[in-house]
């Protein structure tokens, strides 16, 4: 097995082959003048399991591309299986086209993955889980909730009683369901109307929340408009604590200053992104879960135990 990673994420990175094990395999990755990007392998992989670790969060585009190009240079290094481990899958909101003469982006990138000479893909809470259906190689598909609700069970206790789980929009609902049941909470939902990519009008709320804590549950958030919103409205509703669960924290200065202002208490989110930080931000590692992920898929066996959450 050799673990490699782009430099999208080189901290996670590192913290996965620890929980391995091991260390990073060499490999240098720099880019040119013209800002193209460039990758030497340093160390003989013929043969081997290799996995590629690189979230594709900003830069976007570049980090896409630098992860594409490593699958390029292992691939001509007769590497034996190439995994591309992407704990954030960018351009997963462009999963459909919802409007006329659009692009089916994610669809796009898959198809790029795959051409690059990419064996299977190891994510984690993809924003449309359909998008696993976009390749025609294995996609295994790893869910932050148990690191969540363990850290949830650590902090504050097993007593849901007083405790409504919400879904900042109707898309959310299937993921806030699966919290709330987890949990013994209740369920709620914010209905929402999107302005604009980074201004959300939140509209009502679907459930009784008033005198109660609430965790609001999503797969990402990056300018916060859809979690401040929904905050704002729960508090007019009565709420009383609010904290917030997501995934993927991709979180601008715009973002971190909207969190700040809001009326929620905290947001737990996961170091899937190295954007995951901030004032009323705390981080909960998933490198624990992706290691025990490669290594299951390193030894052929099932990772669907990773989806289970001790009682």
């Amino acid at each position: 097995m050799k673990i490699f990673s782009g430099k999208a994420h080189q901290e996670l990175a590192e913290k996965i082959a620890a929980h391995l094990g091991t260390t990073l395999a060499d490999v240098n990755v720099t880019s040119f003048p013209d800002g193209e990007s460039f990758v030497q392998i340093n160390e003989n992989i013929r043969g081997e399991d290799v996995y590629l670790i690189q979230p594709t969060c900003p830069a976007t585009n570049h980090n896409l591309m630098e992860m594409l190009i490593m699958v390029d240079a292992a691939k001509r290094a007769s590497a034996g299986r190439i995994t591309a481990v992407m704990p954030f899958f960018g351009y997963a909101r462009q999963d459909r086209k919802d409007q006329p003469r659009v692009p089916i982006t994610a669809k796009l990138v898959a198809n790029l993955i795959e051409a690059a000479g990419v064996d299977r893909v190891l994510t984690m809470d993809l924003h449309a889980a359909q998008i696993q259906g976009f390749f025609d190689i294995p996609v295994d598909h790893l869910y932050a909730k148990p690191v969540f609700i363990k850290h949830l069970r650590e902090q504050h206790g097993d007593d849901a009683s007083n405790l409504t789980v919400v879904s900042p929009d109707v898309g959310g609902v299937k993921m806030a369901r699966s919290y709330a049941d987890k949990l013994g909470a209740e369920l709620a939902i914010v209905a929402k109307h999107r302005v604009s990519a980074t201004k959300v009008e939140a509209m009502n709320v679907i459930g009784d929340v008033d005198g109660r804590n609430v965790l609001l549950v999503d797969d990402m958030t990056e300018t916060a408009g859809t979690l401040c919103a929904a905050a704002k409205i729960l508090k007019d509703h009565g709420a009383q604590k609010i904290y917030a669960g997501v995934s993927h924290g991709v979180l601008g200065d715009m973002g971190r200053q909207r969190i700040l202002e809001s009326a929620i208490e905290q947001v737990i989110t996961t170091d899937s992104v190295p954007q995951a930080y901030g004032e009323k931000v705390e981080v909960v590692s998933v490198a624990g879960l992706f290691g025990d992920a490669i290594s299951r898929i390193h030894d052929g066996k099932s990772v669907t135990s990773l989806f289970d959450i001790d009682e």
